[in-house]
């Protein structure tokens, strides 16, 4: 078989009789990801990730997974590269606006600055950033539309438990992953590339909540409710073992925390059920606590987000 891809991975490695070959993560024309080996190759720098190449390849079956190994390589004109971006649903810069509306339009002044002010320095990323190198929302617009999701869902929890503090749930849900923007370098695709120095080093839920500190210091706000909203930002992983320093202590931490693993987790279940035929299981999801998933056809195994005004 032949066809075009991205490379989005590429790891140089050595079999177990020294010979070379390319290990890599490839975007189809489906703009899905696939795990495909080059064998007995050596590359001296002629492929890496963000290329687009035309391959002939076999699909095998390694330890019981379907693995494509390519026979033939080849670039491609590099103008080929969007055809194979991933991209969100909804435009990143359509719900950037729409979100930044909802907090112009807080009764909170604190709230409604501090948000607003981060929202607008971290904008033009914003937009565009993927939400992750991969699993759920590793694709450009992303980060505002798994952001988008959990606003939604607040919005609805809020309707149904009229007690939450709504203006402080958005909030949180709004910046919880903005330090994203710090954690992960983009490529020239707008796909995450690796880790930046300080994301492997701090990671986005500190980087976060600093940027909440450094912002009410900056607008002059110093009341609990800073406190609060760095601790949403801190605790939304939920546990120390998913890198959370403390738990949720209070209602919209705890309310955040779980539309966040509830959103991701929709989305991989839908990302790993679509490529399994109905009536069939998926492969274990290593993800998903290495559970199989199954696919029983009675709706369409495809992440969709309606988001309001």
């Amino acid at each position: 078989m032949a066809s075009f891809a991205m490379i989005k991975e590429l790891y140089e490695k050595k079999d177990k009789n020294g010979n070379g070959f390319l290990d890599m993560i490839i975007v189809g024309s489906d703009k899905k990801e696939y795990p495909a080996k080059l064998w007995r190759f050596e590359n001296n720098g002629q492929y890496q990730a963000g290329q687009v190449i035309e391959i002939e390849y076999t699909i095998d079956n390694f330890k019981g997974k379907s693995q494509i190994t390519i026979t033939d390589i080849k670039r491609a004109p590099d103008s080929m590269i969007s055809e194979f971006v991933p991209k969100a649903e909804h435009d990143g810069k359509a719900v950037f606006a729409m979100l930044l509306n909802k907090v112009n339009n807080f009764k909170d002044n604190d709230l409604k600055k501090i948000v607003s002010k981060i929202m607008l320095e971290k904008r033009e990323a914003m937009e565009a950033y993927p939400a992750a190198y991969r699993l759920h929302h590793a694709v450009v617009g992303g980060l505002m539309l798994h952001t988008a999701a959990i606003v939604e869902m607040a919005e609805k929890v809020c309707a149904v438990y009229p007690s939450i503090n709504r203006e402080l749930l958005i909030s949180g849900a709004i910046l919880h992953d903005v330090a994203k923007t710090y954690e992960m370098a983009t490529s020239a695709t707008g796909l995450c590339s690796s880790y930046t120095v300080g994301g492997e080093l701090i990671g986005h839920l500190v980087k976060g909540a600093m940027y909440v500190s450094e912002t009410a210091k900056a607008l002059g706000i110093d009341n609990e409710k800073v406190i609060l909203l760095e601790h949403m930002i801190l605790s939304h992983h939920g546990q120390p073992d998913f890198g959370s320093p403390v738990r949720p202590m209070f209602v919209e931490a705890v309310v955040l925390s779980a539309l966040d693993t509830l959103d991701a987790t929709i989305y991989e279940i839908f990302e790993a059920t679509e490529k399994a035929e109905v009536g069939t299981f998926t492969d274990r999801q290593w993800a998903l606590d290495n559970r199989k998933l199954y696919n029983h056809g009675l709706s369409a195994p495809e992440y969709k987000v309606n988001l309001g005004e």
